[in-house]
């Protein structure tokens, strides 16, 4: 049943919001995995990144696509709990007082061959602000599963629709740059300086000027 309810609240309601009234334009949509296991990291602005992301995915992948999100946000209440786990198909991340590994939902999706949706700054950022330091989480994931790719997306426009805080949606033309896919590479010791490289590359394409 709750699969039923997460496909017909992507396609009667997500979908027409983020695809139609908001107007995306999207660059190398293709990059986007088109199967999983695989990552996908974007900048955080605005709790509409999730919803975005997921409406860009194939119908065919969204049961297996799943956000990653800090719990202390939606757990405490039980009907947030259930719409944001079964609805939006959130794994959730304890940040305090953590049971065990905290990341064991991440590993688990990932070898049920999943597609994870990584935030790797952690926390919402001010609307279309420089990005947040990384967060290491990112790393202990691609280092644990190497062979995954990981697809660096950096999102604009829309920290100004919903920015954190805000509950009320506003229409803001948005931009969605994907860039290629890498893997984690043992020997390597710059996984995380080349993600914030590539992320920085995709924030660079579009050349927008300082917000007001």
């Amino acid at each position: 049943m709750s699969q039923l309810l997460r496909y017909a609240f992507f396609i009667f309601l997500v979908r027409p919001v983020v695809l139609i009234v908001m107007g995306l334009n999207i660059r190398r949509r293709e990059l986007l995995p088109d199967r999983g296991p695989a990552i996908i990291i974007a900048n955080h602005n605005s709790h509409l990144d999730t919803m975005v992301l997921m409406s860009l995915m194939p119908l065919r992948l969204l049961k297996n696509t799943h956000p990653v999100a800090a719990a202390n946000y939606f757990l405490r209440n039980p009907v947030t709990a259930w719409f944001a786990t079964k609805i939006i198909g959130i794994i959730p991340i304890s940040r305090k007082n953590a049971k065990g590994n905290p990341l064991a939902g991440c590993f688990q999706a990932l070898e049920k061959e999943a597609i994870l949706v990584i935030f790797p700054e952690g926390s919402r950022g001010n609307p279309e602000d420089s990005m947040s330091e990384f967060k290491q989480g990112i790393r202990v994931i691609a280092r644990k599963f190497p062979n995954v790719p990981v697809s660096p997306v950096f999102l604009h426009g829309l920290g100004k629709s919903l920015p954190k805080g805000e509950a009320l949606f506003v229409p803001f033309f948005c931009d969605v740059f994907v860039g290629e896919s890498f893997r984690y590479e043992a020997e390597k010791s710059d996984f995380m300086e080349s993600l914030r490289s590539s992320m920085n590359t995709l924030a660079s394409e579009g050349e927008f000027p300082p917000w007001d």
